[in-house]
């Protein structure tokens, strides 16, 4: 246990500091795709066939390639486009991009189609009578979207956004590629030192363990938050 004490002798403090690093980058990778979400719900929504198209192309090719790749496109694709840009006024060393914002965006864009259908579904699932009646009663959109819709989308997205916040916990270890030291990139480092990998990854396994089981509970509270009022069967 001395390995994963706190202090100079062990490897606490620093297991501690990659667990923080796993949530700002999921957590702001979260926002990022659940904002690409609502952007791709609405697109899909709008009757406007280009914009169909768009959201079904982005989805669709999103979700069939593995994160990791999307993770390497952005990693050096994003240095390649720098130093391009950089080459054209007369620059000519070689230009790097941020691994957390890398992190960020990579994980926000694929899982910013999931946040889509989730989204696309929560409203579609919303009675479209209730839209009928505020509509005839003369309710103005932005109340009709803040009293009606909007309350009732986030309490049938919610358990589906819970699933893509999971998803972006465990994603977060796919960035270690990037030098980003997370939990996954700290473990790797620590076992390497150590020579002891298994006491590492086991550290690494049960911190991410507890990591979404908090957060199920978390998402467990705000599902029941979200469905207070509501009639049952």
């Amino acid at each position: 246990m001395e390995l994963l004490s706190f202090g100079d002798k062990g490897w606490g403090d620093e297991l501690a500091l990659a667990a923080c690093m796993t949530l700002a980058v999921a957590s702001c990778a979260f926002l990022l795709g659940t904002v690409f979400g609502c952007f791709g719900a609405l697109a899909k929504l709008s009757g406007l066939r280009a914009l169909e198209i768009a959201a079904d192309a982005y989805t669709t090719v999103v979700r069939g390639i593995p994160e990791l790749l999307v993770i390497y496109l952005l990693f050096f694709g994003g240095s390649g486009a720098l130093m391009f840009v950089a080459s054209m006024f007369g620059h000519t060393g070689y230009i790097g991009v941020n691994a957390f914002m890398t992190g960020v965006a990579a994980i926000g864009f694929v899982n910013g189609a999931y946040s889509t259908e989730a989204i696309r579904g929560a409203v579609l699932a919303v009675p479209k009578g209730q839209i009928e009646a505020a509509k005839a009663y003369g309710m103005p959109p932005w109340t009709l979207f803040r009293r009606i819709l909007a309350p009732q989308v986030l309490r049938f997205a919610l358990p589906s956004l819970g699933n893509v916040w999971q998803l972006c916990l465990k994603e977060t270890a796919l960035i270690s590629v990037t030098g980003l030291v997370e939990i996954m990139r700290q473990a790797t480092i620590g076992a390497g030192s150590t020579k002891k990998p298994f006491t590492f990854y086991a550290c690494a396994a049960v911190l991410y363990l507890l990591l979404t089981t908090l957060s199920g509970i978390g998402f467990g509270r705000a599902e029941r938050w979200a469905e207070r009022g509501v009639r049952r069967s």
